[in-house]
């Protein structure tokens, strides 16, 4: 791109960052439509073959394919559009058509789109819904009753949305043909309008049940939980009494905390994902501007009556698992401490007892070496005693041996132990 300013180069995601926010525009909608929505949870492996399989279709239609790292695409192929998004745990597609029909859901936007190509999609389904936008005027849909009529005679939930643009209506059922759906009575709406209406109700359909993806795994962590809540009071009331097996508790506690531990790791995503989840429900809701239609419950209450109850217990239940690890982690801290001071006591009784026994080597090698110095004084003596009988063999030399050997002992007793003492002073200063 070339520069009309001095300034630095452009970082390398610039472009790609800024337009980030244009990306996942609604689609403007020629009212009246029909449409349908799919999401599908997929893997890996399914996402490189959602490319292969949108490719296949803009093929049949001469469109261009979308880029084979993109994550969303829209375009109108033939009779209908379609618009596709990949998210991180599952892809969606919507069908629009325009429809002149009188009567919602007589002519499905899903009954354009090529079976074949429905057959091969990736994943598996999670939200299946039809959606109708029709005029308010048409007289089918003039009242309540009529209304509920497509629905099956159901409870219908609805409310004004858009600043008074539309009226919304579904009863969140999944009905005979596997198909929720949505009946919007169009006032004033404008095509971006109709489709940013259509896009946040099908948004909140499915962001609501991948939230509820972790209701079932709190459900079933419920009996461990408390069974490991238990667990952790008999272990800390074990540590209470005086006559407790440190070693033995403490290698339960770190046996029920690894277990704690691992099923933190193993569902701390589901259960961050479906609070994330129901924060975008509330604000997909938020964005209706709902306004109460005498006698229909809105989708707001609908959805905090019934749904935040189950991500109520999701977010308990991760909450417990985690003041749970932090009161094993405690209880751990202190049992540590006990065993610590234990092994402290075993040590230093063991150092006292070998203080003893050095005192005692001590006094014996002190006992030890006044017997070697009279060992080595007697040995001396002899040989002095056997100097001076050899020496009065002389003529010239007259000398008493038994006097000159009694003589020496106390002389050379005094010399070994000054030598005696002397070593030790020497080894006692590091010298």
């Amino acid at each position: 791109m070339p520069k009309l300013f001095p300034i630095p180069e452009n970082h390398s995601q610039r472009f790609k960052l800024h337009n980030e926010v244009h990306a996942r525009a609604p689609i403007g909608l020629s009212l009246p439509v029909q449409s349908t929505f799919l999401a599908l949870s997929v893997n890996s492996k399914e996402k490189k073959q959602e490319y292969l399989n949108l490719t296949k279709l803009c093929e049949r239609y001469g469109e261009i394919p979308p880029k084979e790292d993109s994550s969303h695409f829209s375009a109108t192929l033939d009779s209908f559009e379609i618009r596709w998004e990949q998210h991180a745990e599952f892809s969606s597609y919507s069908f629009y058509v325009q429809s002149g029909s009188e009567q919602p859901f007589s002519k499905l936007a899903l009954e354009y789109v090529p079976v074949d190509w429905l057959n091969d999609l990736p994943g598996k389904v999670i939200v299946a819904a039809h959606a109708a936008i029709v005029e308010s005027s048409l007289a089918s849909v003039s009242s309540t009753e009529s209304i509920s009529g497509f629905f099956s005679g159901n409870a219908i939930i609805g409310a004004e949305v858009t600043g008074g643009a539309a009226h919304a209506f579904t009863d969140f059922k999944i009905h005979v043909d596997g198909f929720s759906r949505f009946l919007i009575l169009n006032y004033h709406l404008k095509p971006g309008q109709a489709g940013r209406l259509l896009q946040r109700l099908f948004e909140i359909e499915v962001y609501r049940v991948m939230a509820l993806l972790a209701f079932p795994i709190a459900k079933q962590l419920t009996p461990d939980l408390n069974k490991a809540d238990k667990q952790l009071l008999t272990i800390t009331n074990a540590m209470a009494q005086q006559d407790s097996n440190d070693g033995k508790l403490l290698d339960e506690l770190t046996t029920l905390a690894a277990n704690v531990e691992n099923n933190i790791s193993t569902h701390q995503y589901r259960f961050g994902a479906a609070s994330a989840y129901y924060t975008l429900v509330d604000q997909r809701i938020e964005d209706l501007r709902e306004v109460r239609i005498q006698g229909i419950q809105t989708i707001g209450e609908f959805m905090k009556r019934r749904l935040e109850p189950a991500i109520n217990t999701c977010t308990s239940t991760a909450r417990r698992f985690n003041v749970l690890s932090k009161r094993i982690s405690n209880a751990g801290q202190l049992l540590r401490t006990r065993v610590d001071i234990t092994i402290e006591r075993q040590n230093q009784a063991l150092l006292t007892s070998m203080d003893s026994r050095a005192k005692m080597q001590l006094r014996l090698q002190e006992t030890v070496e006044g017997l070697s110095i009279v060992a080595i004084t007697s040995y001396i003596v002899s040989l002095i005693g056997s100097i001076t009988k050899a020496a009065n063999t002389s003529e010239s030399i007259d000398i008493n041996p038994v006097l000159t050997t009694g003589l020496s002992i106390p002389v050379v007793l005094l010399i070994v132990a000054l030598a005696v003492r002397r070593i030790h002073k020497k080894i006692h200063t590091g010298e």
